[in-house]
């Protein structure tokens, strides 16, 4: 009997032990699996931290004193700087280190690049705003080199085609690049100009021609992800502002008798309204200018950024449905750019020669008197 219980007893024991080491050992398990899943949580998330979305896209839209091809490898451009210690031309690849991360280079002043634009630093490593307002810049940055390259293919097309032209004839049916161009300078001249200027539309066409190609070339080329190509030079305020500037000065040198008596004393109407209505138009002045720059620039701002972002998705979910639905609305998107690259040089020329009609028309009203 007592054999017995000692028995039962022992096997109590094993069978309470064996119970306490498998809880033991599940729970030993369960917090591993706990472990390892958080630290998976927490790598997933310092990843996603680690891939600023934002600071991506504002670099690719950017402009830069370097032309970014892949990877760390870039073309290096020419920066030119002028300070109260006079003039200054080095290379831009001293500003970035391998890794295109910015480092202090020591010129006439310590400069660095601080989102974009270069800075005067101190021994201390700090950037110095006194000294830095007195540096300006004059560099031949990324929208620059763009820009330049525009200019060339466009002086290469047009002066192509008006050699043919010479050679020729205008009667002649035109041939190779002249087929290309034709029907959009025709396009330009039938459907901006005529409709919107009049019977003065001949002097301006050069203008309006030069605005549309240049608009329309930059466009395309801010579609293409390769050298020459990825440059954002429609979408940066500072171009659109300036081809808005010479829309600006041209309408109001150009702009006759009659387009500043509608501004300061609008005809036929009643001396009260007059005054109402003069600091309005006054204010129309500056606000088309301003609407032609701002239209352009947020426009194809708004494409690149639209594409960027479906492109990041990618990289912040790292799944490959993810791609299978990024990248086709991303080259959609894409497509549809191909469009309003079109669209928006259209659109600004022939608000400029509406402007410029505008402008130049002549008015023959009848004052009213009362």
């Amino acid at each position: 009997m007592l054999l017995r219980q000692v028995k039962l007893l022992l096997i109590t024991a094993f069978s309470l032990s064996a119970i306490f080491f498998s809880t033991a050992s599940n729970a030993q398990d369960t917090a591993k699996n706990q472990t390892t899943e958080a630290s998976t949580e927490l790598a997933e998330k310092k990843d996603a931290e680690e891939f600023d979305v934002t600071g991506t896209i504002l670099e690719h839209i950017k402009d830069d004193h370097s032309w970014h091809l892949w990877g760390h490898t870039s073309i290096a451009l020419p920066v030119i700087l002028y300070s109260d210690k006079g003039l200054e031309v080095f290379s831009s690849k001293n500003l970035v280190n391998e890794h295109h991360e910015p480092v202090a280079f020591a010129g006439k002043y310590n400069y660095k690049l601080e989102e974009g634009k270069i800075k005067v630093v101190t021994a201390a490593g700090t950037i110095d705003e006194e000294a830095s307002k007195k540096v300006w810049d004059f560099s031949i940055t990324k929208n620059v080199t763009s820009l330049l390259i525009t200019v060339f293919i466009l002086l290469i097309v047009f002066l192509s085609v008006a050699s043919k032209y010479k050679k020729r004839g205008v009667t002649s049916a035109p041939k190779g690049l002249q087929s290309f161009m034709e029907p959009i300078i025709l396009f330009v001249r039938d459907e901006v100009a005529k409709p919107n200027i009049g019977a003065k539309y001949a002097r301006y066409m050069p203008f309006l021609l030069t605005i549309f190609f240049l608009v329309l070339t930059n466009n395309f080329l801010g579609l293409i992800p390769l050298f020459p190509g990825g440059a954002n030079v429609s979408g940066n305020i500072a171009f659109t502002m300036t081809l808005a500037v010479f829309v600006f000065i041209l309408v109001n040198l150009k702009g006759n008798k009659s387009y500043w008596q509608h501004i300061f004393w609008m005809p036929g109407m009643h001396w009260s309204m007059k005054l109402f209505l003069a600091p309005i138009e006054l204010i129309g002045v500056f606000t088309k200018p301003i609407s032609l720059m701002i239209r352009l620039f947020a426009n194809i701002t708004a494409g690149h950024i639209l594409v960027l972002s479906l492109i990041c998705l990618i990289f912040i979910f790292k799944t490959v449905f993810a791609s299978a639905i990024a990248v086709p609305f991303a080259v959609f998107i894409s497509l549809i750019e191909l469009l309003v690259a079109f669209l928006q040089a259209y659109i600004f020329t022939m608000l400029s020669a509406m402007y410029i009609g505008m402008a130049t028309e002549e008015h023959h009203h009848e004052e009213a008197h009362h």
